[in-house]
């Protein structure tokens, strides 16, 4: 064991009775972000000591790239769940096509990138896609996903009432992880994750890195998030490898599942 796993391993016990949580997750999972989301993989997985983070998978990227299609990727998101990474449904194309007004549109224009997809749905689209997600999913783990986590942590109306009967253990948004059931809160505060779309962005994205990684140690649970765009900036993948060690170094990496265990 190399002198970084055994620390890690220390540091894992160190903290097997924390109350405090850390739960990591990667977003837009599937064969269109291939080589980035095995870059972010690795990086997680080497910052963790260990693989226990999520992956948010897509079925079909913007139509663009069905994951029924790609064996090889398939392969692999059977490799991580059988190694312990969590799968969440994270709706079917991401990309949202409907057109919008109001706060919604607000939502649509300045919260995402067109990427809001379960904004704008009804809820028998949303049902039916969530639910074709998740035959997808498992069908390819070969095990239970653990919940739904909506494009850009938007939900529509529609979207929260087919949610709610939709039998998910679990779903997220930005400040918030619930049981869609019931509508209990298992955790709550705000995500912690970055932006590459544009210089000003990555600026006030890693500005608030850095101000997280000194204010929120007392928080119950802080959540990490990381896209494949990250990858193609150095200095977020900086950022998010050092925000994830501050608070491994902390407190206890977790699984959503153990906020409902």
């Amino acid at each position: 064991m190399t002198a970084s796993h055994q620390g890690h391993s220390a540091n894992a016990d160190a903290h097997a009775g924390d109350p405090r949580l850390l739960l990591a997750s990667i977003h837009d999972v599937g064969p269109h972000f291939d080589s980035e989301i095995s870059l972010l993989a690795d990086r997680f997985e080497r910052e963790l000591g260990q693989p226990r983070f999520a992956m948010l998978v897509v079925p079909d990227h913007w139509g663009r790239a069905p994951l029924t299609q790609d064996k090889g990727f398939q392969a692999k998101l059977r490799a991580w769940t059988e190694r312990g990474v969590e799968m969440f449904v994270h709706g079917w194309y991401h990309r949202d096509y409907a057109r919008h007004s109001g706060l919604a549109r607000f939502k649509a224009r300045h919260m995402t990138a067109g990427e809001g997809e379960f904004l704008g749905l009804d809820s028998h689209e949303a049902a039916r896609r969530m639910a074709d997600g998740r035959a997808l999913i498992e069908d390819v783990t070969g095990r239970s996903v653990a919940g739904f986590v909506a494009p850009a942590w938007l939900y529509g109306h529609g979207a929260m009432h087919a949610l709610t009967a939709s039998g998910f253990a679990l779903a997220e948004d930005h400040w918030r992880v619930w049981r869609p059931a019931t509508q209990e809160v298992v955790a709550r505060g705000p995500v912690i994750t970055w932006a590459s779309r544009s210089r000003g962005r990555q600026a006030s994205s890693l500005a608030v890195a850095t101000l997280a990684r000194a204010l929120l140690h007392r928080q119950r649970v802080v959540r990490v998030a990381a896209h494949p765009g990250d990858t193609c900036v150095p200095r977020l993948m900086d950022s998010i490898a050092a925000t994830l060690a501050s608070f491994a170094a902390r407190r206890r990496v977790a699984a959503y599942c153990e906020l409902i265990a």
